[in-house]
Parts: C-alpha cells; structure tokens; sequence
C-alpha cells in the first residue's frame, strides 16, 4: 500500500513538472526512481500527451483559418532562422580560418545582407499581423457596441477600424483584408438596421391621421435627434432622409392644409412635440399663412439646424410655389372693393417672412418679391380680368340686340326752325318744342301745331326726263346750286363725316334720312348731347391695331366707310347770320340697334376710370396701390386694342355680325366720347385723375375701326353681287342673263332685310344704296362694252335694266320714314347711288330710235349723266350707219351739254 501511494506522488510530481514546470515543496519526500514503480508516472504522462493533443488540435481547428498562414510563415521563418544560424557558423568558421579569400569575403557580405532583409521581413511580418489584430479586435468592439445599441459608440469603432484596416499596409485583394472587409461592410448594415430603428422612433409622421411627432430624445433610445445628425452625415443621407421627411410632412399635413379645392379644410394644432391636423380653418390666406407659420416654427424648433438647412431647401421651394399660385394669386382683387383684405393679406406676408427667417429658414426670396410687387400684381390682375372678360363676353356671341338712339341737339332760329318745319324736320321733334313751345313764333300767318306732319317735299316722280325738286333747298346745304345734278363718271365712295353729292337729288327730305318721325320708343338709353356731332374723321392710320400689330392687311386700298349725314348743317349757317335771333333747341333722332356687347365694356370701362380716380383722390386709404393709378387709366387702351382685335371673328359668324360690330364701334366711341367731356368737368375729381384720363385717341380709334368694319361688309357683299352677276363674264357673253339680274337683286334685298334691324336708317340708305348702285355701274359698264346691239337684243337689255331698277321699292320715302304711304311717292334711290338715273337713262336710250335720242340729249338731261362721246358709242352699236345716223350724231356733237 505504502508502495503504490510512493509511485502516485512520484507520477503526480513528474507530470506537474511537465505542465506546469513546477516542483514540489519537500522533494525529500519522494522515493528514488529506482525504487518506485513507473508505470503509474508513464501511464500519467500518456494520458496528458493525448489530452493535449486533443486540445491542440481542437484549437487548432478553430483558428486555422486566421493563423495557418502565420504557421507557414513560422515554420518557413524557423527553417529561415536555422539556416541562417548555419550560415553565420560558417561565416564564422571561415573568419577564423587563415586562408579566408576575396570571394569567400564577398559571399559572406552577401549572405549577411540576406539575413538582415529576412530580419526586416519578419519584423514587418510580425507588426502586419499585431495590426491585423487590432482591426479585428475594434470590429469586435462594433459588434458589441451594436448590440447594446449604442449607435454613435459603434460608428466611432466602426470609423476607427476602417482607418485601421487602411493603415494595415496589405493588398485589399488578399484574403485576409477581404475577410476583415466584409464584416466590416456587415457590421455597417447592422448598425445602419439600428439606426434606422432608432430614427423612426425620434420623428414619427402618420399620413393617414396627419399627425407629425419629433422627439429630440427617447426614454428607451440612447440616441438623441442631434446625435442622429453624426448618423446621417456618416451615411451620406442627409438630403435623401430629409426630402424622404418633406414627403411625408406635405402628404400629412401640409397639402391637407394647403388644398384650395377642399370642401372642408383642416386646421393645425401644435401641442409638445406633435403637430396634428385638428378642427377646421377658414378659407382665406391670412389663415393659411397663420397655419403655414406654425408648422415651419414647429419644425425649426424640433429639428436640428443642420438638418433644418437642407430641408428648407427642399420645401420652401414647393410651398412657395403652391401658396403664391393657389393661395396669394387668387388673393388678389380685381378692383378696389376688397382692398382692405388685400392690403392686410400683404402685411400678413411681410411678418411671416420675417418670422421664418428668424427661424433660420431660407429661400423666401420669391414670396418677398411677389409682397414688394404686390401694387403690380394688383394691376396685372385688373389688366388680366379686364381682358378675360371681354374674351368671355365675345365668345357668347352678340347675343340679344338692342335698339338705341342716336340725338342731336342744335339751337336753331325761328327763321330756321320755320324753314326745317316746312322741309319736314317738324314731324320727328321732341313733343310740343314746335308748337307750344315757340307758340306763333313759327309761323306768323297761323299757329303752329307741334302735332301736324310736315309737308311732303317730293311730290315729283323719279324718271328720267321729270323736273326734280331739291329739298336739300331748304336745308341750304348746297348754297343754291342744283344738288339734283348727275355726274358722267362714278361718285366716289364718301368717307365719314362727308356728304352724298346728290344726297337730296329728286326731292328727299333730308328729314327721311334722319328717322324723323319716326313715333316708336326706343328700347333702350337716349344718347344726349349738348352739340352736334361733328364729321368723323378717319385717322391716318388705327394707333391702336399698330400697337397690337392687327390688322395689317398690305397694300389693300382703304374700302368704303358710311356717310354720316348732318342734317343740322342749315342751322350752322343760319346761326351765323342770326347770332342775335331767339334760338331754341331743335331735337334729330335716329334709332339703331347695338348687340350686348358694348355695355359690358363701357361698365368696364367706367369702372376701371373710376377706381383710378379713387386712387388718386385718397391716397392715405390706398397708400398700398396709389402708384398704379397711371396704369389703370392706361387700362381702357388695352380693353378696347383687344376688343377691336378679336371681336371680327366672333361677329363675323352672325348674319349682319359687321353691320353690328359697326354700330357698337361707332355706339362706344360716342359713349366715350360723352363721358370724356363729363370727365372734365367734374368736380368730384382731382386735377390729377381729370389730366390723366386719354381716351381721345381710342375713341378716333374706334370711329376708324367702325368704318373699316363696314367697308369690310361692304366689300364683301359687292364681291358676292359680282360673283352672283358673272365675275368677269360680261352680261352681254351669259347665256342667262336674267337669272344674273334676278340673283344680284335678290341679293340685295336679302342684304337690305338683314341690315333694316341693325342699321341708322341714314347708314342702312347708304350701304343697300351702294350695292344697287354697284349693280348700276356693272349694267352700264357691260353695255358700253358692247361692240353692237341689235334690237332684239337692245330690248332685252332694257328689261334687264328695268328688273334691276325694280329696286326704287326699297327706297320710298314713307317706307324709309316708317311712315303711312303717300300716293304718287318718289323714290329716293338716285340719292344714294349716283349712277341709279344714268342707268335709266340708259334703259331710255336703249329702247329710244334717232330722234328719241336726239330728243334725250338735246332737250332732255340726258348729257347731266352720259358724255357725248358714250352717246355717240351707243348709236353706232344700235343703228345702222347711213346719212340719218350721221345727220343725229352731228346735231349731238353740235348742242352743248347741261352744266353738271
């Protein structure tokens, strides 16, 4: 027993030595080697080598992928070793050796420098793995750092073992780089996953509740909202976090607030670190920019100012935008009826700018701009209004006419009221100005009755030979000399203000033309004026179509304009002679019809004037837009430059659509011209708003523009007329000329009843008077041209000329006066187509032998309307050439003609 217990101490002892090199306290007490039995010691030791070769071999196992290059290196770095010990024994023994030469010296140099670069490399070797090390120590670090998430602490370790892996000095592609790489970029994602988490907790945005929350820290989080700016920078998602936020704040709250098309539109409340859409805002912009305010203060104050920079850079632009076109824009008055609101609104704008600068935001450079031009803005929406709604009101067509009336009054003498009263201006005066009025005055022979109808003037008939009667006589507009007098050329067309030559020839009162007479009510306002109205001038060119650049139509040549007549003309020169005779007002009307268009624009009109006057009149209460008052009065120029511009397109669909648009030219430049001269004279204004009203030029504008309206129309139903009789074919070449004839005074009388509605009864005599007359020259024209005329042929050119002048029915006086028929009535056509009797004249010659023509020119008025030379011309193509003709052509050339 005591044997065995001797041989355990002694195993015990041994293998304690072995693996841990240690002794024991009393050596003495162990029994000699020889003595004891060492089968327990060996088995012991066996034991202990298999063991740790197990454990060897397990470690060996977990780390032979990280240290099986660092075995190689030191097996190969002993072998290294070894060989250089060998090497340096020999160096050493060949030193001491007597008989060392040259060569032996040079390899052993060699072979030292050798060693001394193994040396390096191994030193080197050693100090890549120490850092190969740390890099993988640090990365352990992170590992931890980011399960305990602390975010910032792991971005610290993760930042220094990424400066560490680089200082490693080792090619990135060898492995072991590779491998500390990767889970370098894995831990990244990790910590990315973390911090991800981490931020969504700190600003929470609910889209469907619209509800934001900020939270500058968490009671669970160790990060903190300005802590999460290190983050972002570190993954380079400072932009992309923040226009991710200005998403989902405008998807929450900002759009909600900000849409002018709701129905019901949320208000905002703030409350701690939450702002929610709560409750109900009014629709204005006062309450909007309120609104506005406290979501960018409460963001300013929540976030951190490095990300509060790019956020405003993304979303300012946005709102802004929207609130200037949604909000501010329709803001904007187009008059001064809200003007408080506006002047307030502005104000409104200036403090909430002010407010998010001082917040720190930036790029508020656009709203500013629109708040300093908000006086410009103010007048680009008038401007912009002013048009849109003569755009508007165009494009609804002419809509319902209405029938107007054109007055004007002259003080006129009891000689000349006695001598208009006989010419028959008495039957249209106002009610009992003739009769009571004036008493006998009128008349000192018998009272004068204010009721009974004027004399009729023309009771001759119209034909070609009959002796006319000059009612224009009585008017003294033509100074005593024959205004029945035909010319042997084609009258020009008058232009406005000017006066028919003949435009009392075969005895027309000049009082037909006016509508005196005429007992219907009109329909609506009685244009009153204090004198009256002058010939129009046309001016040089349209000032206002220049600016715009319309209607410039080439070399074109300028198309006819209407006569405007001026039956008071006798009065001028009577007044003139009679300056101290006892006057008294003498009344001409004359009804047409204008469309609904011209009142619009005259309220327009009126209304911009007057908001211009009102900013010149009390500047302290519209201290904001007194700078815009020029501009508004510049207005009216722009309202009638676009009314004249895109107004023949609209009339041009209706039927007369030119006729109207002439009539509401000429009814709106009266109207202007009218309130010019009350402009002027009232009182109310300043004598700044007096001085800056200028419509003089748009109201010549307009008077130019009504008169190539008309020529317009008129030159189209003449091209139309030429068309219908031919074109360029002449009658005497168609093979129905009676279906030509018929067309052209078909067309005329369809024209005729299109324009009796709209036109001045003046104007309406004029313009259907101007096509019989151009169906007049073109019969007389194709006559002419005529090489010969048989008689058969002679005679159907006389009852062509007779079915044309078929026309005189449009122009019996009662007709045109609207008045009961009176017998034996002449017509008035030739008053207003100058060629009307050398037409008839022409149907006479044609139906006439020698001695009718003979008789024609010698003791008729045939030589008034055709020359010697066409006389002679038609004789030669109707009769025969014989002594006969020869003696009647030579009796012809020998009798002088008529003074024209």
């Amino acid at each position: 027993m005591a044997t065995a217990t001797e041989s355990q101490q002694l195993s015990n002892a041994i293998l304690t030595f072995a693996l841990e090199t240690g002794f024991p306290e009393d050596i003495n007490a162990l029994p000699s080697v020889s003595e004891a039995d060492l089968n327990p010691t060996i088995t012991a030791l066996d034991k202990a080598k298999v063991d740790i070769e197990a454990e060897i071999h397990t470690i060996n196992e977990e780390t032979k992928d990280d240290i099986s290059s660092w075995v190689k290196n030191a097996k190969i770095l002993q072998e290294d070793i070894i060989r250089s010990k060998t090497i340096a024994n020999d160096i050493i023994r060949e030193s001491e050796a007597p008989d060392v030469t040259g060569e032996a010296i040079q390899d052993a140099e060699e072979k030292a420098e050798f060693l001394n670069r193994e040396v390096q490399y191994s030193q080197q070797m050693h100090s890549v793995l120490r850092r190969i090390q740390h890099v993988n120590q640090l990365l352990v670090e992170v590992e931890q750092a980011s399960r305990e998430r602390r975010v910032l602490d792991s971005l610290r370790l993760l930042e220094k073992s990424w400066t560490a892996l680089d200082d490693v000095g080792v090619s990135k592609t060898t492995r072991v780089m590779k491998l500390l790489d990767l889970r370098a970029f894995e831990l990244k994602s990790d910590i990315h996953q973390v911090f991800n988490h981490v931020w969504q907790t700190l600003v929470q945005v609910d889209t469907d509740s619209g509800k934001v929350a900020i939270y500058n820290t968490r009671q669970d989080e160790k990060m903190s909202l300005d802590d999460a700016v290190i983050g972002l920078k570190a993954y380079k998602e400072v932009d992309e976090r923040m226009e991710q936020l200005w998403h989902n704040l405008d998807a929450a709250v900002v759009s909600p607030r900000m849409g002018a098309t709701r129905s019901s539109i949320p208000g905002i409340k703030v409350e701690g670190d939450v702002l929610e859409l709560a409750g109900s805002a009014d629709s204005s912009a006062e309450s909007l920019l309120s609104d506005l305010q406290q979501i960018l203060v409460f963001i300013a104050q929540k976030l951190p100012t490095d990300l509060l920079r790019p956020l405003a850079d993304i979303m300012m632009g946005d709102i802004i935008l929207k609130l200037t076109r949604q909000w501010l824009n329709p803001a904007v008055p187009s008059g001064l009826q809200d003007l408080d609101k506006f002047q307030a609104l502005v104000s409104k704008i200036k403090d909430f700018c002010q407010t998010l600068e001082h917040s720190g935001f930036t790029g508020l450079d656009q709203i500013q701009d629109w708040a300093s031009k908000a006086p410009t803005i103010w007048l680009e929406k008038c401007r912009e209004t002013s048009l849109d709604s003569v755009r508007v009101n165009l494009t609804s067509g002419i809509g319902q006419s209405k029938r107007v009336e054109k007055v004007e009054r002259q003080m006129v003498s009891i000689a000349e009221g006695k001598e208009l009263a006989r010419a028959g201006a008495g039957a249209v005066a106002d009610t009992n100005d003739w009769g009571e009025g004036w008493g006998d005055a009128w008349d000192d022979d018998k009272a004068g009755d204010a009721n009974a109808p004027a004399p009729q003037a023309n009771n001759q008939k119209q034909t070609p030979s009959g002796d006319d009667d000059d009612a224009a006589d009585a008017w003294g507009w033509d100074d005593g000399e024959d205004a029945n007098k035909g010319e042997d050329k084609k009258e020009e067309e008058k232009q406005p203000g000017e006066r028919q030559s003949d435009e009392a020839a075969n005895g027309d009162d000049g009082a037909d033309a006016w509508g005196w007479g005429d007992n219907d009510d009109a329909d609506g306002d009685v244009d009153q004026t204090t004198e009256a109205e002058k010939p129009t001038e046309a001016p040089d060119e349209d000032d206002g179509a220049d600016a715009w650049g319309w209607g410039d139509d080439g070399d074109a040549p300028e198309p006819e304009a209407p006569a405007v007549p001026a039956p008071a003309a006798a009065a001028r020169k009577r007044r003139q002679s009679k300056a101290k005779e006892e006057t008294r007002e003498l009344v001409f009307k004359e009804t047409y019809s204008i469309s609904s268009m011209p009142e619009p624009v005259l309220e327009l009109i009126f209304s911009i004037l007057e908001d211009g006057a009102a900013l010149t009149r009390d500047e302290s209460k519209y201290s904001l837009l007194a700078s815009t008052a020029p501009g508004l009065f510049s207005l009216p120029t722009f309202v009638l430059a676009l009314f004249r511009a895109i107004s023949p397109h609209y009339y041009s669909s209706d039927a007369g659509g030119n006729m109207f648009l002439y009539n509401d030219a000429m009814y709106l430049a009266e109207k202007l011209s009218d309130f010019s001269l009350t402009w002027k004279q009232r009182e109310d204004l300043t004598p700044r708003a007096r001085s800056m009203l200028r419509i003089d030029n748009d109201v010549r504008t307009l008077k130019s523009f009504a008169n190539r309206s008309y020529s317009n129309e008129m030159s189209l139903q003449k091209t139309i007329l030429q068309d219908l009789l031919g074109g360029s074919q002449s009658l005497a070449q168609q093979d129905d000329k009676e279906s030509s004839i018929e067309a052209g005074t078909a067309r005329i009388r369809s024209v005729a009843a299109t324009w009796d509605p709209i036109l001045q009864r003046s104007v309406w005599s004029q313009a259907v008077g101007s096509l019989a007359d151009s169906l007049a020259a073109r019969l007389i024209s194709d006559v002419l041209d005529m090489a010969s005329i048989g008689q058969d042929e002679a005679f159907s050119i006389a009852q062509l000329i007779a079915s044309a002048t078929e026309l005189d029915d449009l122009f019996i006086p009662s007709k045109l006066a609207g008045t009961a028929p009176v017998p034996d009535e002449v017509p008035t056509t030739a008053q207003y187509a100058p060629n009307w009797l050398r037409l008839k004249y022409l149907g006479e010659v044609l139906q006439s032998n020698l001695n009718e023509v003979k008789f024609l020119w010698c003791d008729s008025e045939l030589s008034l309307y055709f020359t010697v030379e066409e006389v002679i011309d038609l004789i030669h193509a109707s009769f025969e050439d014989n002594a006969r003709t020869r003696e009647t052509i030579k009796e012809i050339k020998a009798k002088e003609p008529l003074a024209r």
